[in-house]
């Protein structure tokens, strides 16, 4: 049983928390945090995260297009785009949550708020889905339909809500990929300030020696105490520093 546990840990990526079948599967998701890309093209020297993508990319040299419309029969160099493409067949349509006019595409569903809906801003940003699609127009909506059964708070993403439920429970899911150290949240700034432990980064410095911190709070007792820096406390306002 504690095998399990430990085999079900080792595949949970620390960083971003997303779970994956296997630790291959875990290794390649890496590389989305890492920036790592150690694939690359033989024809023209493009790199890539992945090998799956090298593969796809090759078809841009080959023309190869293995994937056909089961009702066209038009043919495809990659699955995602025929999937998009299965849309003009299907009927399925990415609506728009201000009038309710549908649309094959995304790209036109922008086309449509820019003209019909000026009074909206319409990102560059693609969508996989519908679903993806409305998720996100919540950030100009601000719609918050997701809420704490403990207190009460809402967000806009389930995702969101999810991570804010460790802080009523305790629990500490996300480890620091360098050591044991555990967080309740992988995209908070605690995981990302423990992380210096390890890398040595400092970005704050004194603006009037230039000596340099790891962390704000360091730099305010120094401005403050005047340690170091021969000419008594700063002036500079750190709360605009951040964390």
């Amino acid at each position: 049983q504690e095998s399990s546990h430990e085999s079900n840990t080792s595949t949970n990526c620390s960083l971003c928390g997303k779970s994956f079948i296997s630790s291959s599967h875990l290794k390649r998701h890496r590389t989305v945090h890492t920036q790592e890309k150690p694939y690359s093209c033989a024809r023209c020297g493009q790199s890539f995260s992945q090998m799956c993508s090298v593969q796809i990319h090759q078809r841009i040299h080959t023309g190869e297009k293995p994937f056909s419309c089961p009702t066209c029969g038009k043919m495809f160099s990659e699955a995602g785009n025929l999937k998009k493409h299965q849309r003009v067949h299907s009927g399925d349509t990415y609506s728009c949550y201000l009038c309710g006019k549908g649309f094959a595409w995304i790209r036109n569903l922008k086309a449509h708020q820019r003209k019909s809906h000026p009074e909206i801003l319409v990102d560059q940003e693609t969508f996989r889905s519908p679903a993806n699609l409305e998720s996100h127009l919540r950030t100009h909506t601000g719609e918050r339909p997701y809420g704490c059964t403990v207190c009460g708070k809402k967000f806009s993403q389930l995702w969101n809500l999810k991570i804010h439920g460790n802080t009523h429970t305790g629990e500490r899911p996300y480890q620091c990929p360098l050591c044991p150290e555990r967080f309740s949240d992988p995209k908070a700034g605690n995981l990302k300030k423990h992380q210096r432990v390890h890398t040595g980064d400092k970005p704050y410095s004194c603006p009037r020696c230039g000596k340099r911190f790891a962390w704000v709070c360091n730099l305010r007792t120094h401005q403050q105490t005047g340690a170091g820096c021969g000419s008594g406390p700063g002036g500079e306002n750190l709360d605009q520093l951040g964390q």
